[in-house]
């Protein structure tokens, strides 16, 4: 045993000394002589082991960029993008037909929805169906955990039909055992929890498929249901995160950045969901609603129209309302980043300035030397003298969205797992996974970034960018809580973040400078704006 630890310590000798190095190997064999106190403990534990490592790779499933996507996510994970049907069809191949066999596949992927389109059947024996069902299922939940060890396959049963299962999974073909284990799912049947037993064992199908769970990048945002998301992932026997852009932004609002917070709630308003804000997150846009109605009660504010992607069914918000409010808190976002480009000019984002370029009088803005006409020109809470200036109203708020952001207990429950689980990389089994790129030079090199008052490049630019962020989250020194708040930031839309990796993030020009007609409506809007500026 005390071989063993030498060899797999040998990696460190080159940088200890001698005394540093017994000390070590006494530290550690202390530790082992805990968890094995004597040659049967560990020779068993060694059993164990080698017999594991004979084991095939448990499969691995790879994910990014879910957006929200809740029921497309779930489904692709249940059908293990094709390995459920394919053990269906080696199993099954020549005894069921092609419909039988899609029938299957169903009912593993959504056992709730096939359960009830068969009960609908008339014709049916639902019985039969069932007993049927439950013996077709142990067959593939057979095939999905032979890599696994015994022990491992009864971690992942529910409690209360863990020993049920464990037994029906282990049946022969002896007469004896035969007719025992058909009298455990008849039995099944008789007691009335068939249906409940039948979803529970495509559960442990759906978890035995997949080892292990890798979400690279990208959960929030666009659409309906990232919290639907989390709340599955949370519960998911093995899952790590590499943080893409998306997720950042949301990690920054959860510390009560107003950058972040206001980009958050600027991109799910323009995707109309409101549900999710409000109802998933308990987020209070009251405030905001307000605020939109009264600054922009005559405005159609046609160009910050949502998409709608679903329908909200507990907090529907018509059109005309989500507008002015996009439109009232993509002002506060253009307001609060220009604040915090200016206070880190190291970040060389100064192109970024764009509500200064602006002339308010001919509704036009000057970029790279060209001048552009604004599709839209009514902004009334823009003072042209000092453009960045959040209004009294407007930061008040700003100020309530971000206690409400501190105060959502589900939000932070889930960041924090995020932060648990997650990382900007991580290498596993030999790869290196990450969302988004690695800054390089045109000739190949890592790109040195500045970060704060020095330069990182290649790995420890990702580490010291990760370093922040959670110093922006758990820190309690209030400097580095803030430098941590506002690198967030950077790390969400900064042209040198490996999670963006892209010149810059046109906000604005999408949402002003876009080629569009105006209608007659803003064009006589636009000149009654003006009458006032100018009065």
């Amino acid at each position: 045993m005390y071989t063993r630890v030498l060899h797999m310590t040998s990696t460190n000798w080159r940088r200890t000394n001698k005394e540093e190095l017994i000390l070590v190997d006494k530290n550690l064999l202390r530790h082992l002589a805990k968890k094995y106190p004597d040659v049967k403990s560990a020779t068993e534990e060694i059993v164990n082991r080698n017999a594991i490592l004979s084991l095939p790779k448990g499969t691995e499933y790879f994910f990014s960029d879910l957006h929200g996507e809740h029921e497309a996510f779930i489904h692709m994970l249940k059908s293990a993008s094709g390995v459920i049907r394919s053990h269906i069809e080696e199993i099954f191949g020549p005894d069921l037909t092609r419909e039988e066999r899609e029938e299957l596949a169903a009912l593993v992927y959504n056992a709730d929805a096939e359960i009830k389109r068969q009960k609908k059947n008339p014709e049916l024996d639902f019985d039969k169906w069932c007993k049927e069902s439950i013996m077709s299922l142990v067959l593939i939940c057979k095939a999905v955990s032979t890599k696994y060890t015994r022990s491992k396959v009864r971690r992942r049963l529910p409690k209360e039909y863990a020993y049920i299962i464990d037994e029906l999974l282990h049946a022969d073909d002896e007469e004896n055992k035969s007719n025992y284990y058909g009298k455990i799912i008849s039995t099944i049947v008789e007691c009335g929890i068939a249906e409940e037993f039948i979803e529970e064992m495509t559960k442990v199908i759906s978890s035995l498929a997949v080892d292990r769970l890798h979400i690279i990048g990208d959960i929030w945002d666009r659409g309906s249901h990232p919290d639907l998301i989390m709340d599955f992932l949370m519960n998911y026997h093995d899952v790590d995160f590499q943080w893409g852009n998306h997720d950042i932004v949301w990690m920054g609002a959860a510390t009560g950045n107003w950058a972040c917070i206001t980009n958050v709630l600027r991109m799910n308003i323009s995707y109309n969901n409101f549900d999710m804000l409000e109802i998933g997150y308990g987020i209070n846009l009251r405030p905001l609603a307000t605020m939109a109605e009264n600054i922009y009660g005559d405005d159609p504010c046609e160009f910050f129209k949502p998409k709608r992607l679903d329908e909200n069914k507990f907090d529907p918000v018509d059109d005309s309302l989500a507008s002015k409010m996009n439109k009232a808190i993509a002002i506060c976002q253009f307001k609060v980043e220009g604040q915090l480009i200016k206070k880190h000019p190291e970040w060389n984002m100064k192109e970024r300035l764009l509500l200064d370029k602006i002339d308010y009088k001919q509704g036009t803005i000057k970029l790279g030397g060209k001048e552009y006409p604004l599709n839209d020109t009514y902004f009334p809470t823009i003072d042209p003298k000092d453009p960045y200036k959040l209004t009294h109203e407007e930061e008040d708020v700003v100020e309530r969205l971000k206690n409400s952001f501190l105060g959502s207990e589900r939000l932070q429950r889930h960041i924090r797992f995020l932060y648990t689980k997650g990382s900007l990389y991580k290498v596993y089994n030999g790869n290196l996974l990450y969302h988004g790129c690695v800054p390089l030079n045109e000739d190949g090199s890592f790109m040195k970034v500045r970060i704060f008052d020095k330069t990182y490049s290649g790995k420890a630019l990702y580490d010291i960018l990760e370093h922040y962020a959670r110093k922006g989250y758990y820190s309690i020194d209030p400097q580095e809580k803030q430098r941590g708040e506002d690198i967030l930031w950077f790390i969400w839309k900064n042209k040198h973040s490996p999670v963006f990796g892209k010149e810059r993030m046109a906000t604005f020009e999408r949402y002003l400078l876009m080629p569009r007609k105006r209608t007659k409506s803003q064009k006589m809007l636009t000149t009654v704006s003006l009458r006032r500026k100018r009065s």
